[in-house]
């Protein structure tokens, strides 16, 4: 499923809601910018439209980008773009 015009239960949204903010609690507060946090939320939603349940594996996808943040603060990749 594409993300793009993907729907989910209010189950989901309160799962992806709860594993953001729980990979963000795992960064030093000056990591938690809108730019990281906004990049984490994108790519829990990504993961979810292709079926992903497990918060775990959400979590990790999510802080994902933030080790990628760190190295490359300023790029964007063209996937997370369409998103």
């Amino acid at each position: 499923m594409d993300a793009i015009g993907a729907v989910f239960q209010p189950e989901l949204i309160k799962l992806m809601k709860a594993v953001l903010n729980e990979a963000a609690a795992t960064l030093p507060k000056s990591k938690r910018t809108s730019t990281t946090m906004a990049e984490m939320a994108s790519q829990i939603l990504a993961c979810a439209a292709k079926g992903e349940r497990d918060p775990a594996a959400l979590k990790t996808a999510a802080l994902s980008v933030a080790v990628e943040c760190a190295h490359h603060p300023h790029e964007i990749s063209p996937e997370r773009r369409a998103v």
